[in-house]
């Protein structure tokens, strides 16, 4: 197994402007959140288990080996980095 509250140690969150509907809210207010996770470097993995993640995540990984995800579901920040950290 794996330690999640490290695997969450390793997270890098970037906070950015939303785009579509929502008139000024969404145009003054940072709400959208980018989660990226570089999968080569973490320490929480074995390489067996990076391996297995690498070929099951491949389509999602980019070359570098970084995974990155976004949510922008919600005009709350706090509540779009706990959905993704949930996708995650």
């Amino acid at each position: 197994m794996f330690d999640k509250d490290a695997l969450l140690n390793e997270l890098t969150f970037k906070a950015t402007r939303s785009s579509g509907a929502g008139g000024q809210h969404v145009n003054k207010v940072s709400s959208k959140i980018e989660l990226v996770f570089n999968l080569l470097e973490s320490s929480v993995f074995n390489e067996e288990q990076k391996e297995r993640l690498q070929n099951k995540l491949q389509s999602r990984l980019t070359k570098e080996g970084v995974l990155m995800l976004q949510c922008d579901e919600s005009r709350s920040q706090h509540k779009n980095k706990e959905l993704v950290i949930k996708r995650f």
